[in-house]
């Protein structure tokens, strides 16, 4: 098989010293998660929390450009035009087990990003014990303009963020840097592009995990936070997604933030902003698991609409940046269609697979 379409190529997992190492290897595709990579790391995973060699894991990505920018979105959009749903709901449902496993690993799981990551990229490293951020660490959740949502962890993870932080990020898909990152709490450690190598190998080396990545940590530049929470938390603490709007309206012709926000939200899919908002106010109250398993709700209904391959067409395949939504804009929301996505299915994700 060639490289591209080879798990065991497009992601390496090897045990190295007191290490397990999954490294990611698909670098011209910015490391975008496979199915037949999550079904990789997933047994390694298995194998090393049993392993007394192993002490902890290390997770990092081939190039310099990203440690992974989402999942396979492509691949999954085919399977659902072509009459494969069942399969394309397979590796969502295979991805959530994955981020469960993460989640709730029994030893320190350090994830070195280095690069761009987004949508799958960042629930293989935002739920493990530590975050450790690259020069080139640029954060994004944008999948409301594909007619997505975001998911892998982000119902539970982006609302426990400060303020209201998260629903700005699940909303406006900004992206962050590393010293905002930091500040979130994104990221747990800020490491040198030029010190990663050396840590990962003093890590292998069974060194102390926390007084090493203390050895490592540099020095941080200035944040927009807290001083931007200041700004999004009057115009985020909004009770539905109307209001959202009416306050974002209110406040653009005197603020250049709110009047930005209000421009990437109102090109993004209506449905897929509906469908955040709630899942983001749901997400407070949900425990990891209850969240994964309300993502697989909504995912598997997603395959059954239109907006998620009219945006992977308009923005990935086509790239005319044009999606045509259905309905076309927010006010022509159906709630109670939402509210569909949300209901239990007759075949609830099983996490314990």
């Amino acid at each position: 098989m060639t490289h591209g379409t080879d798990p065991t190529t497009d992601v390496v997992c090897t045990k190295q010293g007191h290490a397990g190492i999954i490294h990611l290897n698909r670098p011209k595709a910015l490391n975008a998660l496979t199915h037949e990579m999550v079904q990789v790391i997933s047994p390694a995973l298995d194998v090393w929390a049993h392993d007394p060699e192993v002490t902890r894991i290390v997770i990092d990505a081939e190039g310099e450009k990203a440690f992974c920018a989402g999942g396979d979105i492509r691949k999954v959009t085919e399977q659902g035009k072509s009459g494969q749903k069942a399969e394309a709901v397979r590796f969502w449902a295979n991805e959530y087990r994955l981020n469960t496993k993460i989640k709730t690993y029994p030893k320190p799981f350090i994830a070195l990003v280095d690069g761009i990551v987004m949508g799958g990229g960042v629930g293989l490293s935002l739920h493990g014990h530590y975050r450790v951020a690259g020069d080139r660490y640029l954060f994004a959740m944008p999948e409301v303009s594909i007619g997505l949502f975001p998911d892998v962890g982000g119902t539970y993870a982006l609302p426990r963020l400060e303020g209201e932080a998260g629903l700005w990020l699940a909303m406006t898909g900004s992206r962050l840097k590393r010293d905002d990152a930091m500040a979130l709490g994104l990221s747990t450690h800020a490491v040198a592009s030029s010190d990663m190598q050396h840590l990962k190998e003093d890590l292998i080396a069974g060194k102390e995990v926390e007084p090493t990545l203390e050895h490592y940590k540099t020095a941080l530049g200035p944040s927009r936070f807290p001083d931007l929470l200041d700004v999004i938390n009057p115009l985020f603490s909004a009770s539905s997604l109307t209001d959202l709007l009416s306050r974002l309206d209110h406040a653009a012709p005197q603020s250049d933030f709110a009047a930005e926000c209000l421009a990437i939200i109102r090109k993004a899919s209506p449905t897929s902003l509906a469908i955040t908002f709630k899942q983001m106010r749901l997400g407070r109250e949900l425990s990891f698991r209850e969240a994964m398993m309300l993502e697989y709700r909504i995912v598997s209904r997603i395959l059954d609409g239109h907006d998620f391959y009219e945006g992977v067409r308009a923005v990935i395949i086509d790239k005319d940046q044009s999606p045509r939504w259905n309905p076309d804009c927010i006010e022509n929301l159906d709630q109670n269609v939402i509210d569909g996505y949300f209901k239990p299915l007759p075949q609830e994700l099983d996490l314990s697979e």
